[in-house]
């Protein structure tokens, strides 16, 4: 059973809080470690013992130097390191493992809460289906825990405790001889949702959407149930215990040794004071040593099983117990059942300003909370906020300077004909590509204002994409990028020093193609952001207003008309031309 002090240090007054829980025996690290600190004690003696007394001096010398030596290397184990680890992960472990029971007190509200029916049918669904929650947790608990395998060794003690009944046993005796290595704590889950569907089915829960948050739960008890059993089967790796214990108990092994006050250390100490000679009788700082880390590892082997006999355990078998009462509880003695309604004390202030306090707390009244900013004034006179104007000037009707236009045909041969057939036109800017890049990371707004020296091109997309795939340009791949076939000039911008590179093969062409298409791309986007249409059709425009036209009259048939022929009647139905 977990030790409980937490009531007696609760407030921290005075002088050792943690002082009055040091005369505890139970669950004490005194209880843990009194044995082993005797063996090690007697060890140490039986040591000093034969060095003084039954060694001869040259067997002395040999004595001495192991002590110097396993007092010289004593510490390179790295004791601190892998103990410290080890414990942290055992007490994480150890709180998992907790945190992971289940508790069947919500499957017990939900059931009580949508399962209806005061007839013994209705309350013999509901007892039957928390006994069940309650049987697949402590089926579990007997497979994990010793105290209550103890107490439950076989199904007949569980039949015989009123968990199970004989029919149930008889189905897992059956069950078991098929089947006899699987466990079978899921089987009363799923007996308690076949109840669930039944009562479904006969009308005792009202929507299915009850049904389902009934399973649901079930189906986490079961899988917090077999998380237990995964922790049972799933240990800290063997290998890191092993580590661990052998480290702890070398390394007090070799201290045994290492401490022994040998004549040269004697001789080596003469100057010291004279207290510490008493180490020749007690070694009291490596008992101390002792203490500490042994009682560390004392404390890992404690919790990394939480579920025996420890203890610091967990209380399972009051958990049993305590499942079983308060289910009943919720499901049959207090289903749909609740006290009588009456208006409470503050009905007519609708809520109390404050609770009252007895005499011993009337010094202990709290204020309430303050937030961290609670006290932080901000003066008047900085309170107003700081509007920025955007700018009015579009980058259409920014001056041009230092432009230079592209040229792919001779002077009689330019015309907008191709502009006016593709519709988009450019608007260039030196370092391009870099204003792009700075703009997806500054902001639309940089990108805009880093257009500096705009520039303008004459021909559109179509003019240079057919100059660019030409036949003639693909057969001359000595021409440079700067001449044509026709006789016409390309004049080469100094804002794009890639264009100024000659092409001495097609590839080069093709390479200079890519570029200015990419140019091309990029101005693109920024002229049609930049300059939008200023009549834009809208749904106004596209449709008429005002109420609908109204149709023209129908000719209605009498009732008492006389129709000879199927056509005479489509006729005299159908409108007027």
């Amino acid at each position: 059973m977990t030790v409980t002090y937490t009531g007696e240090v609760a407030t921290c007054r005075g002088f050792g809080t943690f002082l009055k829980v040091l005369y505890r025996w139970r669950g004490s690290i005194y209880k843990l470690i009194w044995l082993d600190l005797v063996i090690f004690l007697l060890l140490y003696y039986v040591l000093n013992l034969v060095y003084r007394l039954a060694l001869d001096e040259p067997s002395k010398r040999t004595f001495e130097g192991v002590v110097n030596y396993c007092s010289f290397h004593g510490n390179v184990i790295p004791l601190s390191f892998v103990l410290g680890f080890y414990v942290s992960v055992v007490m994480n472990r150890w709180w998992n493992q907790y945190t992971s029971i289940p508790w069947p007190d919500s499957i017990a509200v939900f059931v009580s809460s949508t399962i209806h029916g005061q007839d013994e049918r209705g309350r013999l669904m509901r007892r039957t289906i928390v006994r069940y929650v309650c049987v697949c947790l402590t089926m579990v608990l007997t497979m994990i825990s010793p105290r209550v395998k103890k107490r439950f060794p076989t199904l007949d003690n569980l039949v015989e405790a009123g968990l199970l009944l004989e029919n149930e046993k008889i189905i897992f005796a059956n069950l078991n001889e098929k089947f006899p290595k699987p466990s079978k704590h899921w089987l009363p889950i799923v007996w308690a949702t076949s109840i669930v569907t039944r009562a479904r089915k006969e009308g005792r829960i009202r929507d299915d959407f009850a049904v389902k948050t009934i399973i649901d739960e079930l189906n986490k008890f079961r899988g917090q149930a077999g998380l237990l059993l995964s922790y049972d089967t799933i240990s800290v790796p063997l290998v890191y215990t092993q580590v661990v214990t052998i480290a702890v108990y070398s390394y007090f092994i070799t201290s045994a040794l290492g401490s022994q006050w040998v004549d040269n250390k004697l001789q080596s100490h003469s100057s010291a004071v004279h207290i510490s000679n008493i180490d020749l009788y007690f070694p009291i700082f490596t008992t101390l040593e002792f203490f500490f880390y042994m009682g560390w590892l004392k404390v890992a082997e404690s919790l990394i099983n939480p579920f025996g006999e420890d203890d610091d355990d967990f209380e399972v078998n009051w958990l049993i117990d305590r499942n079983l009462q308060v289910s009943y509880m919720i499901v049959d003695e207090m289903h749909h059942e609740h006290p009588e309604l009456i208006r409470d004390q503050y009905w007519d202030e609708v809520f109390p300003s404050e609770l009252p306090y007895t005499i011993a707390t009337e010094n202990q009244r709290e204020e309430h909370p303050e937030h961290s900013t609670a006290r932080v004034a901000v003066p008047v006179r900085q309170r107003s906020m700081v509007t920025v104007t955007p700018s009015a000037v579009k980058i259409d009707e920014m001056a041009p300077s230092n432009t230079v236009s592209y040229k792919f045909a001779p002077p009689e041969q330019l015309q907008m004909s191709d502009d006016a057939q593709s519709g988009i036109h450019f608007m260039v800017s030196r370092g391009s590509r870099r204003g792009k890049r700075d703009g997806n990371s500054m902001g639309s707004s940089n990108s805009m204002a880093s257009l500096q020296t705009p520039m303008t091109r004459v021909n559109s997309v179509t003019s240079v994409l057919k100059r660019l795939f030409s036949k003639e340009d693909t057969r001359q791949p000595s021409a440079t990028s700067n001449q044509t076939d026709g006789g016409g000039r390309f004049i080469i911008s100094a804002s794009n020093p890639t264009l100024n590179k000659p092409a001495a093969a097609a590839g080069g062409s093709m390479k200079i193609a890519n570029e200015v298409i990419e140019e091309v791309d990029e101005q693109a986007t920024i002229t049609s952001m930049g300059k939008r249409p200023e009549n834009r059709p809208t749904a106004m425009s596209l449709f008429a207003q005002g109420p609908p036209t109204p149709s023209q009259p129908v000719d209605v048939p009498s009732r008492n008309s006389n129709h000879n022929s199927k056509d005479s009647r489509l006729s005299s139905s159908a409108p007027s031309q």
